[in-house]
């Protein structure tokens, strides 16, 4: 179950980087640092660095700032096209690492496999779509709600598990309870 909850996690934060590269990393890096839910192991454990987290920090703002301004979008997503699926490829070997033994070089494959698709479909189709058919205007809504995506999917990637976890367990102590009580009737 641990297996499958980490698989999970590390596609959906992968996926999540392919709309912005930024805003997993930070994620895993705040919930590494401020919470007992999972430790990042070396070279992952970098992430948690104050400086590193204030540099994410400012480089979700950029992005998000570069999204929304016509004709910069269209650069901005033409330089993420390396960095999200590099984003993706470490999102996904530091959640899969933390929860399974996934070979490192298997996690980095498909964590990049899995932003470059997304990064290609949102760069390559969507916003080309939205663009010739609103003349532009409606791209500040469509990556407004891209952010939005990736905020809500990489939260639920981490968390998820977690709730998973302690569902399991109030489960499995209800099922205990039932039992002795089921014994203790004659």
């Amino acid at each position: 179950m641990e297996l499958l909850l980490g698989i999970f996690s590390a596609f959906g934060l992968s996926a999540s980087a392919g709309l912005n590269a930024y805003i997993p990393l930070f994620m895993i890096a705040v919930i590494a640092r401020y919470t007992d839910w999972f430790h990042l192991s070396a070279p992952f454990d970098a992430l948690i660095n104050p400086w590193v987290l204030l540099l994410l920090g400012v480089l979700i703002i950029v992005e998000f700032l570069a999204d929304k301004i016509p004709a910069v979008n269209h650069i901005n997503d033409i330089l993420q096209t390396f960095i999200r699926p590099t984003a993706g490829a470490i999102a996904f070997a530091a959640s899969a690492r933390v929860l399974t033994d996934v070979s490192p070089a298997l996690s980095l494959a498909l964590g990049l496999l899995i932003a470059g698709s997304v990064h290609t479909v949102k760069a390559a189709a969507v916003r080309p779509a939205v663009t010739a058919t609103t003349g532009g205007l409606g791209n500040i809504p469509v990556s407004i709600l891209e952010d939005v995506i990736a905020t809500v999917t990489s939260f639920l990637a981490m968390v998820i598990p977690v709730i998973i976890a302690a569902l399991a367990v109030i489960c499995l102590l209800l099922l205990t309870r039932w039992l002795l009580q089921r014994s203790a009737t004659p």
